[in-house]
């Protein structure tokens, strides 16, 4: 495996993580307490940190 796609994989799997850590404090947030509106904001920073992430993976990923 080389380096770049070895790369990509990683970024992959972080934005994979960070979208799923974003819905978790979602749905954990709204079950638990559904006034306070600072978890949703960093649930929003985490899906879009990890749909970026996603793009970016897509984007640089070597073609074969």
């Amino acid at each position: 495996m080389n380096p770049a796609a070895r790369h990509v994989s990683t970024v992959r799997i972080i934005g994979n993580l960070a979208l799923l850590a974003g819905l978790l404090v979602s749905v954990i947030t709204l079950s638990s307490d559904p006034g306070s509106a600072e978890p949703h904001v960093l649930a929003g920073f985490l899906v879009a940190t990890g749909i970026g992430l996603r793009i970016e993976a897509a984007i640089s990923s070597p073609r074969e």
